[in-house]
């Protein structure tokens, strides 16, 4: 359910996209970013600091995106987002007496510190890996637009230029137009997709550190039959 909650605005700026566009899911991301952390506050009368990095960002550069009208700042958020936590991640194994996966997972977990620093720095490089990710599907539509502004020879308006044009420029157009949608279902499918094989080859390595119920001890049980 956590994992839901925390793609919760990923999954509303999805829907407004497909039927509203860019600019207007942009919108819908931030003010699902704000209600995600007014309803964690509310249940738990605390913030997660991953949900306040989220949304400061996206604050920040779907503000931009939205007062600029360059989707570009909007584009890079992913990206900001996992180095910011990668950075967090990174941090905690310098400073303070626990790194943040040890902090997050010890109630449930017993392991020896080398195992949790294993773990804290897979996240980090797993972050950093998510990150250029995220550039590099970015990056297609970043030249498929250049290559329609060039020919062009002004700002195009992708929502409506494949009305607007034929011919080279409309090629250029529907091409600029798909790998943006691209980008948006790499946002949604390719990470959360990513994160869940992430998570679940994290949960098969820590398997054996499980905490087991008292009750659950056959050792335990057999001294007490004894």
């Amino acid at each position: 359910m956590k994992f839901l909650f925390d793609f919760f605005p990923i999954l509303l700026f999805f829907v407004a996209y497909k039927l509203y566009g860019i600019y207007t899911a942009t919108a819908v991301a931030m003010a699902a970013s704000a209600i995600q952390v007014s309803a964690y506050w509310l249940k738990h009368r605390r913030f997660e600091k991953m949900h306040l990095v989220t949304l400061a960002l996206i604050l920040v550069l779907g503000g931009a995106t939205l007062l600029f009208q360059n989707k570009a700042f909007f584009m890079w958020k992913p990206t900001a987002v996992n180095w910011a936590f990668a950075l967090a991640f990174l941090g905690s194994q310098f400073i303070g007496k626990k790194t943040l996966v040890e902090r997050m997972m010890s109630h449930a977990i017993e392991a020896p510190a080398s195992v949790w620093w294993r773990l804290n720095l897979s996240w980090v490089i797993f972050f950093v890996l998510m990150g250029l990710a995220n550039i590099y599907v970015a990056n297609f539509y970043f030249q498929a637009e250049a290559a329609l502004n060039a020919a062009a020879g002004h700002t195009v308006e992708l929502e409506s230029c494949s009305r607007q044009y034929t011919g080279q420029l409309l090629n250029l157009c529907q091409h600029a137009q798909d790998t943006e949608n691209d980008w948006v279902n790499f946002k949604l499918f390719g990470m959360m997709g990513l994160t869940l094989i992430f998570v679940f080859a994290q949960a098969i390595y820590l398997a054996r550190h499980m905490k087991q119920p008292e009750g659950d001890n056959p050792a335990a049980e057999q001294q007490g039959e004894g």
